[in-house]
């Protein structure tokens, strides 16, 4: 059988321009914290937490943001139980937690970290730019001080820690190298560059990750993680992520969907498809057939719904009642290579991710479309029956339903 990678010509992979991370890639998912910001949803039950968690194991997602203790006494609780349930279970994705630089923030995490009997790394928030200094009436000392204050204290308690500078996109080099440098020096293991209002475009992404790598991680010859936390204000997080880890970024941050604050965080579950699609390591051989079911879990426990035309895991995604599209399709399907089919009019190979080509009937349906649609059903197929079909599926303004179809098969009129 022809090789399908044949049957494709692919300018994404041509020398020079190719997406080739250095290093292995690696993702916190924040769909229960930062996710959890927007002012649309509703904070799941801890039952549904739980769910959505072991959904993260089995997608090889690495890390996961389980809450913000100083939040309050709800906020300590489910993520301790979510802290216990990794270290009962076993699982593999390791927990860090968000906290504001202050002590009543960090000191939380290291009881739970304590009492769950697992190691919860803090992830240290601070605002940089010069608009939120202007706003806040910071002085660059005051930046320096809280910093190293918290992250002294944060390693007296035996945590590790990630030290996040919010709104990095728009702060300037000096600022953003003095805030890590201090932070690296005070013990921090992992630094997190933010384009916390969504400013960045990729280009800028890969100037701010290579600076940061040039002069900040290399200079302290430490083994330093570097994260990128992106927002979708200008519709570029997927983008922006993708950027970073070409600029040499080891992990990018996102949440299903992109739920978050305003318009939402980068979408993990299209940075999943991206890399696996992109046959980045170790995601081209991590299944995923379980994505669907993370995001209706995060869609249903939040009260986000999937937009029908959302990448992937839309409603429509991989529906087509267009005559020539579905006929390319169908005459996929009639060769025997559900591949192929799955191929031939997408971008996306729907079986990657446990799901398949529809062909519906519509107004711009071809009478291809109605017997493949009886041949799907086990249905016995007539020129007369066909034709019953097609005109009512030419009399209407949108894809017949199931109902209706079969009403014409009756050959009774379909309930409106």
């Amino acid at each position: 059988m022809l090789k399908h990678s044949n049957l494709v010509y692919d300018w994404n992979s041509v020398s020079g321009v190719e997406f080739n991370p250095q290093k292995q890639v690696m993702l916190d998912d924040e769909s229960l914290r930062d996710g959890l910001q927007s002012p649309s949803v509703k904070d799941p039950a801890i039952d549904e937490k739980l769910k959505i968690l072991h959904l993260m194991e089995a997608l090889g997602i690495n890390y996961a943001d389980i809450g913000l203790p100083g939040a309050g006494p709800r906020a300590v609780a489910d993520v301790e139980v979510l802290a216990r349930e990794i270290a009962n279970c076993r699982l593999k994705i390791r927990p860090n937690c968000a906290a504001r630089t202050h002590e009543n923030d960090i000191r939380p995490i290291a009881e739970i970290s304590q009492r769950a009997g697992i190691a919860i790394e803090v992830a240290c928030f601070l605002g940089s730019s010069p608009i939120r200094r202007y706003t806040e009436n910071w002085t660059d000392d005051f930046l320096l001080r809280t910093t190293e204050h918290a992250v002294k204290y944060a390693r007296s308690l035996g945590l590790e820690v990630m030290y996040v500078t919010e709104d990095t996109s728009r702060c300037d080099p000096e600022t953003v190298k003095r805030l890590y440098t201090t932070a690296i020096d005070c013990g921090a293991a992992a630094i997190v560059i933010c384009d916390t209002v969504g400013h960045a475009t990729p280009s800028g992404v890969q100037a701010l990750v290579r600076f940061v790598l040039e002069n900040v991680v290399k200079p302290s010859g430490e083994k330093i993680r570097v994260d990128w936390h992106g927002h979708s204000d200008r519709g570029l997080a997927v983008a922006n992520s993708l950027a970073a880890l070409a600029a040499g970024a080891d992990c990018v941050h996102g949440t299903a969907l992109g739920i978050g604050e305003r318009v939402g965080n980068t979408q993990l579950d299209q940075i999943l498809v991206n890399l696996k699609l992109m046959g980045v390591s170790p995601w081209v051989e991590q299944d995923l057939t379980r994505l669907k079911e993370y995001c209706t879990t995060v869609s249903e426990a939040t009260g986000v719904p999937i937009p029908r035309n959302y990448p992937v895991m839309g409603e429509d995604a991989f529906r087509t009642a267009t005559g020539v599209h579905a006929a390319a399709v169908i005459k996929a399907f009639r060769k025997g290579d559900i591949e192929l089919a799955n191929s031939v009019y997408s971008g996306v190979p729907s079986h990657y991710f446990g799901l398949e080509q529809i062909i519906e009937v519509g107004p711009m349906s071809g009478k291809s479309n109605v017997i493949f649609w009886l041949e799907r059903k086990g249905m016995a197929v007539s020129d007369e029956l066909v034709d019953r079909i097609f005109q009512r599926a030419k009399a209407s303004d949108r894809c017949l339903t199931e109902e209706e179809i079969l009403a014409c098969c009756q050959n009774v009129p379909a309930r409106i």
